[in-house]
């Protein structure tokens, strides 16, 4: 019980509570953009985010739980078109990157690829091919050296 009221809280209040919640939010939106590619997050893709975020935040489940959440958050957005869409989330991604040039080498495109694992349909394969090559643009233009 009080596991899951102390998660929604920081939920709630992430950006008040979360260590450097600024990345976490652009690793959510990063994220976001693979799983949300085909309109739906299918088993295979809840699985492969749920490693991915226990492997970049291996020390700290905690985080890893609310990178998870904000991934669901952001795709919830979008399906149910409430102030966010697709094509916004790939102007947010942008522009983030572009601000803060940091945030270029937390695309990590191995770990992106294992949640191409999960399309099955060859639109969608190529579509979330253009985002992997969009996400691979930014980090090769802004990528601190």
């Amino acid at each position: 019980m009080f596991k899951s009221l102390k998660r929604n809280v920081m939920k709630m209040f992430r950006e008040l509570l979360v260590y450097h919640h600024s990345s976490l939010e652009y690793r959510a939106k990063v994220l976001t953009l693979m799983v949300s590619a085909n309109g739906d997050i299918c088993e295979c893709e809840k699985e492969k985010l749920k490693q991915i975020a226990h492997t970049i935040y291996s020390e700290d489940q905690e985080r890893a739980e609310l990178l998870i959440d904000a991934v669901n958050e952001y795709h919830t957005k979008i399906i149910t078109n409430n102030g966010l869409d697709f094509e916004h989330l790939i102007q947010l991604v942008e522009k983030e990157t572009k601000a803060v040039r940091r945030f270029a080498q937390k695309i990590d495109i191995n770990l992106l690829m294992q949640l191409h694992e999960c399309m099955d349909s060859e639109d969608d394969i190529l579509f979330q091919q253009r985002i992997l090559e969009f996400l691979q643009g930014l980090k090769d233009e802004y990528g601190v050296v």
